[in-house]
């Protein structure tokens, strides 16, 4: 199970490294990986870091790329919560 939150960890770092993001959106995943990354259960790191993203995915004012990278993160931290 940590090697797909170490996997997570990644695609996060992927959207963090691209230069065409906006920085809400980079702020929002910085957040979501530092849950992700804390000492606590993993349901409640995942839980975490689901929340951080959500709010940001709902914004209006991001460009239709950055959303599919959100939509594509909530996917694999939701898959990796079901199990």
């Amino acid at each position: 199970m940590e090697k797909q939150v170490q996997s997570i960890v990644e695609m996060m770092d992927l959207v963090l490294g691209d230069p065409s993001v906006p920085r809400n959106v980079k702020r929002a995943v910085t957040d979501a990986k530092q849950k992700l990354m804390e000492p606590d259960e993993l349901t409640v790191r995942l839980t975490s870091a689901v929340y951080a993203l959500d709010e940001v995915s709902n914004d209006i004012n991001i460009p239709m790329h950055a959303r599919t990278l959100i939509w594509n993160l909530l996917s694999a931290l939701e898959t990796a919560k079901e199990r």
